[in-house]
């Protein structure tokens, strides 16, 4: 039967529509993730595909990391560096988010593959290794010809401690993959992370050179990149970074609109903190709260999501490692970065400053690994010096008591090992490879969405101490925060640290912070009706403050809304009582629907009472929740509380419904498998 007109129309219509959908999947390809930090442009053109880009490359060892705080990736690419210096293996590091693993299965055995997963919360893939997981577990058929090793990150103190380490280990096994070199898992919850990866690295070089029959070569530095110095360039010119967040923030064009995302790890947004103040009613102690308008933006968030802000080094810190490094008379040059291997990422927008490499982009302040003691020995400014490092960092218990329980930094340590003699033979590139890069601080979000849908609110504890010999000890984000603080309230105090709150080109002028929000599964039931139980003691309370917000304003819009027990517990009533006259409010917005149960923990100097004490005591209560379908909510330290707590309710239903420890036990992780129990823990 012949077409008349329009039907011909149709069929050309349909055929050019087709046509488009193969050409966009042929010819668009995903946008590359650049990780934080990263620069624009990397060190070649590589594209998705992981075989092409390891053939292109000449690669015979491929390191991919799942990494949510970036000690996956530092770990990844340190192993990277000595597997070339000391095997003369061709390496390539690789963010799981920058690749497709549709042919991953195609990757043969003269190719290693080294896998660093860090687990995320309880037992989720960290972002960056969704994608692959995924792929393992519903696309990934025979990988036969795949030769590979794993390495885990967790914290025993989780339900699900190292769940995607164990996993991607037993799955690869599964679909027929052959482990050159043993499984290892590190532990943070024991403080022990970087000396389990030690000792799993050691066993991969056995392996490397007793079963593989690889030789092995003394172990050398050789630089991944090269820097070039600009002489002609200076601070004043546009296109140097100053330590702007990217590219985006330097190359600020004529209608450039930074207010709208997405925002990521890759690209934050500069929110103004509108309000800040201090909660803490102690000399010793602090913690502020913070409002950071989003108004302006189209930056959105969940209840019980978490804000991410972008960190930057103290001014103190910053002093004494130029100092440490003789770098002081070069802090304002210019540098531009140049890789010399191709599928080595450039770490941040380049032309940049020596300043303000070391003030945004390298973790400056933290303790420092021995295995970055071990790699800096050989450039020591003296024998003596090399001699008493090489001592210390190859005696695990000597370097507890020498560094790790003294508290310093890279500076501090190196400063101390050289008797303050400067370290001038260590090459920029070097401390830019081995240093850790500083990533973006998470805190849980403490207002509502649905109740302040144009702010967010975060809640955090000032890490700060002075130790015996003066030098100051603190945490990054929440000093900066502290001095903020002072500064927008003029309050007069004086901050233990200080830091460059104008930001680079006066950027952050007027309290601005790089922040963007990362999603979390901590949420309220779909249900309003449902009854919850909330434990948190200290800053653990600031998302169930979010929580409690929210059912606030579903009441006043004419929903109905389930009960709300809250365990809250601090040092003491007058001291550190978070939200003390929020709570009041709530109460009698709520009424019978909200109750606080309190636990001042040194009110009575000769019992110390936790929540876990108190959630005992409301056995009855408790019990009774769960039976009506509660979901409990735990927010805060993860290493005791979270465990006590846990404890606490086992003991509950066990003695409540006349059960065993163990079957109660397994009530507990059977509510944590439904969702019905849920941790934000650290």
């Amino acid at each position: 039967m012949a077409l008349d007109s329009y039907d011909l129309y149709v069929v050309i219509i349909l055929v050019v529509a087709v046509a488009a959908y193969f050409a966009k999947n042929q010819f668009i390809s995903k946008p590359e993730s650049t990780g934080f930090l990263s620069n624009d442009s990397n060190g070649g053109t590589n594209s998705r595909n992981i075989l092409e880009t390891l053939q292109k490359n000449n690669k015979n060892a491929l390191l991919v990391y799942g990494s949510q705080t970036g000690t996956a990736e530092d770990y990844s690419n340190k192993m990277s560096r000595e597997l070339s210096s000391r095997f003369g293996l061709k390496t390539m590091v690789a963010d799981f988010a920058d690749y497709d693993w549709d042919n991953f299965g195609d990757i043969k055995d003269d190719i290693l593959v080294f896998f660093i997963l860090a687990t995320y919360g309880e037992g989720e893939p960290t972002d960056n290794a969704i994608e692959f997981i995924e792929f393992l577990d519903n696309e990934a058929d025979t990988l036969s010809s795949l030769r590979f090793t794993v390495f885990g990150l967790g914290n025993s103190t989780y339900e699900f401690y190292n769940a995607i380490g164990r996993k991607v280990d037993l799955k690869l096994e599964e679909k027929g993959a052959e482990r050159f070199a043993e499984y290892g898992e590190g532990d943070d919850g024991k403080g022990t992370l970087d000396e389990d990866f030690l000792s799993w690295k050691d066993g991969v070089f056995d392996s490397l050179r007793n079963n593989l029959n690889f030789e092995e070569k003394e172990l050398k530095y050789e630089p991944s990149l090269k820097i070039i110095e600009r002489d002609e360039l200076t601070t004043e010119d546009k296109q140097v970074s100053l330590g702007e967040p990217n590219k985006k923030y330097i190359n600020t064009s004529v209608g450039t609109d930074l207010s709208k995302g997405p925002f990521d790890h890759t690209h934050p947004y500069l929110a103004p903190i509108t309000k800040i103040k201090e909660l803490f009613n102690s000399k010793e102690r602090s913690c502020v709260h913070v409002e950071f308008d989003i108004s302006d933006s189209n930056l959105k968030y969940s209840t019980g999501d978490h804000l991410a802000v972008w960190p930057q080094n103290s001014n103190e810190n910053i002093e004494i490692f130029l100092k440490a490094f003789d770098l002081n008379d070069k802090k304002d040059n210019v540098i531009e970065l140049k890789a010399l291997d191709s599928t080595y990422h450039i770490p941040f927008p380049t032309p940049i400053t020596y300043e303000a490499i070391i003030r945004h982009h390298l973790e400056i302040s933290g303790p420092v690994s021995r295995q970055f003691f071990l790699s800096i020995a050989a450039f020591a400014p003296n024998e003596e010096t090399k001699t008493k490092l090489t001592k210390i960092a190859n005696d695990k218990s000597k370097y507890a008591e020498e560094i790790t329980l003294k508290k310093y930094n890279i500076a501090d340590a190196l400063l101390y090992l050289s008797s303050g003699e400067p370290w001038t033979k260590v090459p920029f590139e070097f401390l830019i490879e081995n240093i850790q890069h500083l990533t973006p601080r998470y805190y849980s979000i403490s207002s509502s969405s649905m109740r302040e849908k144009s702010n967010i609110n975060i809640t955090a504890v000032v890490e700060s101490e002075i130790e015996k010999d003066k030098r100051i000890v603190s945490g990054v984000v929440t000093n900066l925060l502290k001095d903020i603080e002072i500064n927008k309230n003029k309050s007069g105090d004086k901050p233990l640290v200080t830091y460059d709150l104008k930001g680079p080109r006066s950027k952050f002028e007027n309290f601005k912070l790089p922040v963007h929000v990362r999603r979390s599964t901590f949420k309220l039931p779909s249900s309003s009706k449902t009854p919850i139980i909330l434990v948190g003691p200290g800053t653990g309370v600031a998302p169930l403050r979010g929580f409690i917000r929210e059912r606030i304003t579903q009441l006043e819009n004419d929903v109905n809304v389930g009960p709300s027990l809250l365990f809250y517990g601090c040092r003491n009533e007058n001291e550190d009582y978070l939200y003390k006259d929020e709570w009041k409010e709530y109460s009698k917005k709520l009424g019978e629907n909200f109750e606080i149960v309190t636990a001042f923990s040194r009110a009575d100097p000769s019992k110390k009472v936790y929540v876990q004490h108190k959630i005992l005591e409301n056995s009855a209560k408790i019990n009774e929740f769960i039976n009506n379908g509660a979901i409990i909510y735990v927010c805060g330290d993860a290493a005791h509380m979270a465990r006590d707590v846990q404890q606490a309710f086992i003991k509950i239903i066990s003695n409540e419904r006349k059960i065993d420890l163990e079957k109660a036990a397994d009530l507990v992780r059977s509510l944590k498998v439904q969702n019905r129990y849920q941790e934000d823990v650290w």
